[in-house]
């Protein structure tokens, strides 16, 4: 996308740079750590890196598979993970799924700050912070309604979002990690669903009128991640 075909509202007005002196982001292919052991009759999962659509089947094997060799279920620990998308979103729902027809279940123990804000945003936190215990009981009825119901937003939510997270990367020069950030401070400081958020940048890229208090909230978030300290040393390196 060029800086020509972007729209005038997303644009930062008190940016001290212009989008074409920050180039976009070029991360090298990320490393995905995983680690499994066993932990009495539930296998323990440890993943650090960064999951996005390139590291997704990797995770989705190791899941499986300590699915698979466990009696009652896995304990992920994802607290060492800088970056998930929604395709890792999908990876997780989908061995949890798994696990509740095979009698097990999926429990995530600790989140970094990353996947929390992406639980979070899409709905599905709750699915997964349950203890081992609730997770062994059946789900009445409401219950099951009530995670279709998770299941079926996080995956309508999903394109659109990754979309903006796109739109923001090629218009801003920022990281898919950055984009995050300006996605989730919008919404949560302009009181409005994350998913609403990103329609709204979506539809600004076809010259749609983007809001003004997501408008401004984009430049203020923007404008703090380009002059924060790490984001200085960035540069001088």
């Amino acid at each position: 996308m060029s800086e020509r075909t972007l729209p005038s509202q997303l644009t930062a007005e008190d940016e001290t740079a212009s989008a074409d002196t920050c180039p976009v982001s070029g991360h090298q292919q990320p490393t995905l750590g995983i680690e499994t052991r066993p932990e009495g009759d539930r296998t323990a999962v440890v993943v650090t890196g960064e999951i996005d659509i390139a590291g997704v089947q990797e995770l989705g094997d190791a899941l499986f598979g300590a699915l698979r060799r466990s009696v009652h279920g896995i304990d992920l620990d994802l607290s060492g993970v800088d970056f998930c998308d929604c395709s890792g979103l999908n990876v997780l729902v989908r061995v949890r799924r798994h696990a509740r027809e095979s009698g097990k279940d999926l429990a995530v123990r600790a989140t970094s700050a990353a996947v929390r804000r992406l639980l979070a945003g899409t709905g599905t936190l709750s699915l997964f912070a349950v203890s081992g215990a609730r997770a062994a009981r059946p789900e009445t009825e409401p219950e099951l309604r009530a995670e279709i119901m998770h299941l079926e937003r996080a995956m309508q939510t999903r394109p659109v979002i990754d979309l903006a997270r796109g739109v923001l990367m090629a218009s801003f020069g920022l990281s898919a990690e950055e984009a995050w950030t300006v996605l989730v401070e919008a919404s949560q400081n302009t009181n409005t669903k994350l998913r609403e958020v990103a329609h709204d940048l979506v539809d600004a890229v076809n010259g749609e009128g983007l809001p003004e208090p997501v408008r401004q909230q984009v430049a203020a978030t923007v404008t703090r991640l380009r002059t924060s300290p790490a984001a200085a040393g960035d540069k001088e390196a």
